[in-house]
């Protein structure tokens, strides 16, 4: 069976530049400015509307009480997790093509789509403190990275994501109660444990000398349609939205390595010692359990095919590259 993964080359395809994958690799994350048109943004805001006025009902939400105030709608949720599985147009975005012909690039060729989050973030709400996704989503290999989506204009005053540079490059600091977290357990001299992950609270959540180690966060300001991609080690948060009338929507999703090992299902039992049949792969193939789209979106895979392997080179022994097969191995040398 041979596995020759190729970019499918379809109208609107996304193509990543060498320095935007370098720029990734070196800083932990990678902005992409207007990767949504406006249409689709008025997609994903029309499915915050109609959540928010109970338009669009939900498993486990309460219908919206007759009459109910703004005030009242605001205080039911500020975000919902795994939306993907009970709408199809949070499928459409998890899976959105533009999104994963990214994701094709920075930890492809096969991608595996783990989590949806709508965030509504209505003045005076939101936020959360220092935290890596990765202490949350666990991947094997490590994989893991995130996609925040800006559906409204995304600035310091309404709450947008800070970053702390340098920290893409950190191990994932393991919580008191699971030194074996994501690391071998021994593997480091001196990981320590740390405490109150995501609190808001900088003097209790220990992460926060962390994400100052390498420099001064910094914000990360949206517009409408502007993607985030970030690895699972990044040090980031957020703060409440401290305007008086603007809110701050974000779409955001997880991703890894279609061939990663993920023994994850947002705290929902499965069965079996990894959730991968849960998860639904958006590009190439992989050896692990997979799912379909539930709602039929698009994806595009690339099973392998019968037939001879494609050559591999190495190093012939005066530096010419080779094709493998030419290459003598040790049990093949005659004396």
């Amino acid at each position: 069976m041979s596995h020759l993964p190729r970019a499918a080359d379809r109208p609107g395809r996304f193509k990543v530049a060498v320095d935007q994958y370098v720029a990734y690799q070196r800083d932990g994350f990678l902005v992409v400015p207007s990767l949504l048109s406006g249409e689709d943004v008025e997609v994903l805001l029309g499915l915050a509307e109609d959540i928010l006025w109970g338009r669009e009902p939900l498993p486990g939400l309460e219908p919206v009480p007759e009459g109910a105030s703004l005030d009242l709608l605001y205080s039911r949720f500020t975000r919902i997790h795994m939306l993907h599985r009970a709408s199809p147009r949070a499928e459409w975005g998890l899976l959105h093509p533009r999104v994963l012909d990214v994701l094709e690039a920075l930890i492809g060729p096969d991608v595996l789509a783990l989590q949806s989050m709508l965030f509504l973030n209505p003045p005076g709400r939101g936020g959360q403190g220092w935290h890596q996704d990765a202490y949350y989503i666990t991947t094997f290999p490590d994989t893991l990275i995130g996609v925040w989506i800006a559906l409204d204009r995304a600035d310091v005053e309404n709450g947008c994501l800070w970053v702390a540079p340098g920290t893409g490059h950190e191990p994932i600091y393991p919580p008191t109660r699971a030194p074996a977290h994501v690391h071998a357990a021994g593997a480091f001299q001196d990981l320590r444990e740390i405490e109150n992950a995501s609190h808001l609270d900088e003097r209790v959540n220990t992460l926060s000398p962390v994400a100052r180690k390498h420099g001064e966060p910094f914000p990360i300001e949206l517009n409408p349609g502007d993607a985030l991609f970030f690895n699972g080690h990044l040090l980031h948060r957020s703060h409440p939205n401290r305007t008086k009338d603007r809110m701050r929507r974000a779409f955001v999703c997880h991703y890894c390595n279609g061939r990663s090992w993920v023994p994850w299902n947002h705290g929902a039992p499965f069965e079996g010692d990894c959730a991968n049949g849960l998860h639904i792969l958006g590009r190439g193939w992989s050896h692990l359990p997979f799912a379909a789209p539930k709602f039929d979106s698009p994806v595009w895979l690339s099973p392998p095919k019968e037939g001879s392997r494609p050559d591999r080179l190495m190093g012939g022994n005066e530096g010419s590259m080779e094709p493998e097969s030419g290459i003598a191995l040790i049990g093949d040398l005659k004396t």
